[in-house]
């Protein structure tokens, strides 16, 4: 059996977590409220520091539900040019009738004088700017933390130019395992904040968007627009909470995982290993080792990885791969580099 590496999307449900899916309390969330449901989204906005929270399917919806309802059709949105919502939603941006302007990041995510730099200069001919979107952690980055003070200047650039900021926290529950920070504090730096169950806390499915009442009601007839009204969703939000109360706690064992990892690869074969903040490890290989290929071979041995560029390799530390997993894929991926 493979060891997968791929993402910490790959869990499966514990026993205990299925057994909370199955004993869930439902109704129909569309129509009159799911009572499983309502409880996440209580506790969500809880821990976020919000007035409310809305339970989506996946994060790319909450995402873009957001991007809908902060920004005016026939704008433009300022947004990191390596983030999640540029590059790994299938185009879902346009969608929204506004387009990207591309924060070029001068360290591994934006800072706010990146931001300062992107600004367009007043012009009647340059579209409007109507929100600011930041990654924490930063995908693409290798699970890179944007501090708490950086997220903090970045708002008050946002501020100047009194557009909103949305924080796509996906894997906001890394950011607290690996500061010792509250989220609460990290979102209070944006109006709307997404958080995702799929990520780190080991469910099946689901993500949650908070912000104020009146900015939920504006994402719920997005979300409607956009599909996602949803019936029996209790036992989705089940699980979700599961992994809230039990495996939240935990995110500092996949760290310590990863950086565990990172320092048996790097330097295998002249590869080279971002030190990873979180859960994430990105590895650059020689130009003359492919990535495709150095995933292919890896595979054959039993262990899966993702191939992020044509040079870069991602590993990302989970639930489900213990640190004898984690020993084993290392070695694995040593073995397979130091051949070329």
């Amino acid at each position: 059996m493979s060891i997968d590496l791929r993402s910490d999307t790959v869990t499966r449900p514990t026993a205990a977590m299925r057994q909370a899916i199955a004993a869930a309390d439902v109704g129909d969330d569309h129509l009159d409220g799911d009572p499983t449901t309502r409880r996440l989204e209580a506790r969500v906005a809880t821990l976020l520091g919000k007035e409310a929270a809305l339970f989506f399917p996946s994060g790319t919806m909450a995402n873009l539900a957001a991007i809908m309802t902060h920004a005016t059709p026939g704008t433009e949105i300022l947004v990191d040019a390596d983030a999640h919502v540029v590059n790994l939603t299938g185009a879902g941006i346009p969608l929204a009738s506004v387009q990207p302007r591309f924060v070029a990041p001068t360290g591994r995510t934006i800072s706010a004088g990146d931001v300062r730099r992107a600004l367009r200069p007043p012009s009647r001919y340059s579209p409007r700017l109507s929100l600011l979107s930041v990654e924490n952690t930063h995908n693409g980055a290798g699970g890179a933390v944007t501090s708490l003070a950086e997220l903090r200047d970045i708002a008050n650039v946002a501020a100047e130019m009194s557009v909103p900021m949305h924080l796509d926290g996906a894997r906001l529950w890394n950011v607290e395992a690996a500061t010792g920070i509250a989220m609460s504090e990290y979102a209070a730096c944006a109006g709307t904040v997404m958080v995702s169950f799929s990520k780190g806390l080991g469910a099946p499915v689901g993500a949650a968007l908070a912000g104020t009442m009146e900015l939920m009601e504006s994402a719920w007839h997005a979300r409607k627009r956009l599909g996602g009204g949803l019936r029996q969703s209790g036992v989705l939000a089940a699980a979700a909470l599961f992994g809230i109360d039990n495996h939240r706690d935990r995110l500092s064992v996949d760290h310590a995982n990863a950086a565990r990892f990172a320092k048996a690869v790097d330097g295998a074969g002249g590869a080279r290993v971002v030190p990873p903040d979180t859960n994430i490890v990105m590895i650059d290989l020689p130009a003359s080792m492919p990535a495709d290929g150095i995933a292919r071979r890896a595979a054959r041995q039993g262990l899966l990885v993702s191939v992020w560029t044509a040079s870069r390799i991602r590993v990302v530390t989970h639930l489900d791969a213990s640190t004898e997993d984690v020993d084993e894929a290392a070695r694995i991926l040593r073995e397979v580099v130091e051949r070329g």
